[in-house]
């Protein structure tokens, strides 16, 4: 196992979400004439450099309930907290959340229990589940159990966004995550997940269908699509496939995140999923220590990861 496994992969998610706040929304061309080359300030989200958003704060929600064991239920109040109170923001107050996930959240307000308030239909496969399950890697490093471990990630994901689709996409990345954890090489854990991950959706006789929509992850090989056949906006399967493609094509930790931040649209969203894998991969030291020092709560994060580490890393 790596060392600072955890520090790199939740530095990771929350730098990669820094880089793109400035930017959301910008389009892929607007970012070819004007490349994000590292923290930007205000702009899209009126944000002082080194902010991160909703995809961090609901990271750090996960990590910092993990530390105390899984309880879905703590798990979905820490998201409202976060909602209600600002817990886990990086000023204070959050100033970004997914349609998705406040519709989740106000039936949790509710009293609803986290088992059923997430949203179940088509239209509810947006991103807000995939951009913080990282911590469940952590977590579920260990579990030989596939059924537990699908289970686990369902579990999670569903708190916001319960439809099949959305699960699926936090299954093949937790697994992705886990394998790196384990030191495997790119293509080694890409061919186990396409491996397991098909081998899976066979044996519970998943509707082919949904499955059939992750082919160009399962049965192609999506790092060798062109740029421009990788959309990057909010879609669940959009986010899952470019942060993929970044990935698989970068050598570093930030060739990847600055990769993922300038395909534009979602930005913060897809940089916080490359960064989450990225930073695993190719580790903490690799970070560029500019964009650690000027991260917003540094020290609230490293604080939070060493306890993670100590509790789920032994």
């Amino acid at each position: 196992m790596m060392e600072n496994a955890v520090k790199a992969g939740i530095f990771g998610v929350c730098i990669g979400d820094a880089l793109g706040v400035p930017v959301e929304f910008k389009t892929r061309e607007t970012l070819k004439r004007f490349p994000v080359t590292g923290y930007l300030e205000f702009m899209s989200w009126n944000q002082p450099k080194g902010t991160w958003s909703d995809d961090s704060s609901l990271t750090l929600c996960i990590a910092e309930e993990l530390t105390k064991g899984y309880d879905l239920e703590k798990i979905g109040q820490s998201f409202v907290k976060w909602n209600k109170y600002g817990h886990w923001t990086a000023h204070g107050r959050l100033f970004d959340i997914g349609g998705t996930t406040r519709h989740s959240i106000a039936r949790l307000i509710k009293g609803e229990s986290a088992r059923f308030s997430g949203n179940i239909f088509e239209e509810d496969n947006g991103n807000g589940s995939l951009m913080r399950t990282l911590p469940l890697a952590f977590y579920l490093k260990d579990e030989e159990d596939i059924d537990k471990l699908y289970k686990t990630v369902r579990e999670i994901s569903a708190i916001t966004h319960g439809h099949f689709r959305s699960v699926f996409a936090c299954f093949i990345y937790v697994i992705f995550a886990i394998q790196l954890l384990k030191g495997k090489s790119k293509s080694e854990a890409y061919d186990y997940i396409q491996e397991t991950a098909l081998r899976y959706a066979e044996n519970r006789e998943f509707n082919p269908k949904e499955i059939q929509l992750f082919y160009r992850i399962l049965k192609n090989d999506i790092s060798s699509y062109k740029e421009d056949e990788i959309q990057s906006g909010g879609y669940v399967l959009n986010s899952l496939e470019a942060s993929l493609w970044c990935f698989l094509n970068s050598k570093s930790y930030s060739e990847a995140v600055l990769k993922a931040v300038n395909l534009g649209e979602d930005t913060d969203t897809t940089g916080a999923i490359t960064g989450g894998i990225a930073g695993i991969y190719y580790g903490f030291e690799d970070i560029p220590e500019e964009w650690i020092s000027d991260l917003v709560r540094k020290n609230d994060i490293e604080s939070l990861c060493i306890k993670l580490e100590n509790k789920l890393m032994k």
